[in-house]
């Protein structure tokens, strides 16, 4: 023995605690992470097995016995409301208890206030604080070092984060990825020319395609939030699994994070600072500050609709400006409330609009008598109907030469699929050769298929909009008298762009399509005289000859 280990052995015996046989103890363990809690003692010194035994040889020299033990496994010291530990205090201010064993001070707390909070909880209980592997206990050199081994935890704790932030930081501003990367890309390990493993970020080809058509469906505005959840967990996009977590569907708030996060344009963000990011973007710049102005829209939408909330909100606008009109409540010197419509150029004091104030029920009677005017007769509703279907025939026929190019073909192709297996099987083509000619013709049949399939639903799925379309304004006027105020907002919307009310009470709209044509009085004009002349066509031909009634000609002449 030299003559160190003999001086640390009288230093260990004068300030070790006095055993008392007999007596009691708990057992407290902690680890930081649940990844140290399941590595089953292979992180010595730090693992919950190798704490356990530690603790029980302190008891063994204490001539202690251990009665409860407390283990809190994935909690930070950082924090002084850990489970287990309140459990502990609990405990031994209700049972007799001599000895309170941890593997280290910083096993407890990592904090001088946390420290002497617990220590005189402990105390308060008559409870002796002992360290598996430090001389701490009540003795003047006890307390003298666990004050001094609290400190050093301490200091360790904060300096630890903040080298931890620094590092962080210097990879964000070399645009490395700091946190596990999104939905959508991966993080991998590959190794660099030293053969040395380089941790880095490459897109998911599973789920980046639907995180990009994620966010060039919503930067369009026709979607909500819940909408486009809804539809990527019907197309199966879900989270990449882990050791500890299996995958699943995309949450709803995930959606969100995800169309907010600039990582997804090739940006990293870390401490609210943005960098250039070393990964490869998903989404163009264009269309996630698309994205942004929409979530943006809908959050002024949502703070709107909490205030002087109306069915015309948003839809009406001032004739002279061109400004929204605003809900205002007025209260008369009686306490009578009025609401109107308020020009927000002028409310607002900017630009020099003249516009007066506009009871609203004023301008819903204004709203109601311009929807006799849109609603469509059913004479005209038929003429209209007849004469773009018509020309739909007309469109039609002319591209049948191509369909029937492309159905020829196609027989032609299945001929040769029948002619290579032949072959195959009568040892003409080799194996290799036949898959190579076989994907080319199906590549080929694909195409077609997808071409005929395109050609005809284009325009059944035209035919079907112009009737809902046309069934929409024949009714119009009808429906908009009958309906609540959810689906009155509903048809203007659907209706209109906008609905502007004039100085003189006129008013005036901006359509949306397709109604922007079909609403078109020239058309209504053209439409009605096509009939006549097409219904004076069929009467002469079915005298004449008893065929069928062709329309095209006209069709041509009106365009």
């Amino acid at each position: 023995m030299t003559i160190i280990d003999a001086d640390r052995t009288a230093i260990d015996s004068l300030v070790a605690p006095t055993p008392f046989p007999g007596s009691f103890a708990v057992s407290y363990l902690r680890v930081s992470t649940k990844e140290q809690a399941e590595k089953g003692g292979q992180a010595e010194g730090f693992s919950i097995p190798a704490q356990r035994e530690a603790n029980q040889r302190k008891a063994d020299q204490l001539g202690a016995t251990i009665i409860e033990e407390f283990v809190d496994a994935g909690e930070s010291a950082r924090k002084a409301d850990r489970p287990e530990l309140m459990r502990m205090i609990q405990y031994v201010a209700k049972h007799k208890t001599n000895y309170c064993i941890v593997h280290k001070v910083d096993r407890l707390a990592r904090n001088r206030a946390d420290d002497v909070t617990i220590h005189l909880a402990l105390k308060d209980a008559g409870v002796t604080l002992v360290s598996a592997t430090e001389n701490i206990d009540e003795t003047p050199s006890g307390m003298l070092l666990h004050g001094i081994m609290s400190s050093i935890a301490e200091f360790y704790s904060r300096n630890l984060a903040t080298e931890v932030v620094k590092g962080l930081s210097q990879k964000a501003a070399q645009g490395g990825t700091v946190t596990k990367a999104p939905i959508g890309y991966r993080n991998v390990g590959v190794r660099d020319e030293f053969g040395r493993e380089v941790r880095t970020v490459e897109i998911d080809e599973e789920r980046a395609p639907l995180v990009r058509w994620a966010f060039q469906v919503f930067a369009s505005g026709d979607w909500t939030t819940s909408q486009l959840h809804q539809e990527l967990v019907a197309r199966g996009l879900t989270t990449a699994a882990s050791p500890r977590r299996p995958s699943r569907p995309i949450g709803k708030s995930s959606v969100h994070r995800m169309l907010t996060n600039p990582y997804y344009k090739g940006s990293v963000r870390y401490q609210g600072v943005t960098y250039a990011g070393a990964h490869e973007a998903i989404v163009p710049n264009e269309v996630w500050d698309q994205v942004q102005t929409v979530l943006g829209t809908h959050r002024s939408a949502a703070d709107a609709t909490q205030v002087h909330e109306h069915y015309l909100k948003g839809t009406v606008f001032c004739g002279q400006c061109g400004s929204r009109l605003l809900v205002c409540n007025a209260k008369s010197s009686q306490g009578t409330i009025y609401p109107y419509f308020v020009c927000a150029s002028r409310h607002g004091g900017r630009g020099d609009c003249t516009r007066q104030a506009m009871l609203i029920e004023q301008v819903e009677r204004l709203i109601e008598r311009f929807y006799a005017k849109v609603q469509l007769d059913p004479e005209t509703t038929q003429a209209v109907s007849a004469m773009i279907h018509a020309r739909f025939d007309e469109m039609m026929a002319e591209g049948a030469a191509e369909l029937a190019d492309l159905a020829s073909r196609r027989t032609q192709l299945e001929g040769e699929q029948q002619k290579l297996l032949q072959a195959h099987y009568a040892g003409a083509i080799p194996l290799d050769l036949l898959k190579k000619e076989q994907d080319r013709i199906t590549a080929s049949l694909e195409t077609i298929e997808h071409r005929i399939t395109a050609h005809h639903g284009h325009y059944a799925d035209a035919r079907a909009n112009l009737d809902d379309s046309l069934k929409l304004l024949s009714n119009a006027a009808d429906l908009y008298e009958h309906a609540d105020d959810a689906n009155r907002r509903l048809c203007n919307q659907a209706l209109f762009r906008a609905i502007y009310i004039d100085e003189d009470n006129d008013v005036r709209v901006g359509y949306r399509n397709p109604y922007d044509g079909l609403s078109l009085s020239g058309l209504h004009a053209d439409a009605l005289s096509w009939a006549a002349e097409a219904k004076k066509m069929g009467q002469a031909r079915t005298a004449t000859k008893g065929g069928p009634l062709v329309a095209s000609s006209h069709l041509t002449r009106l365009g």
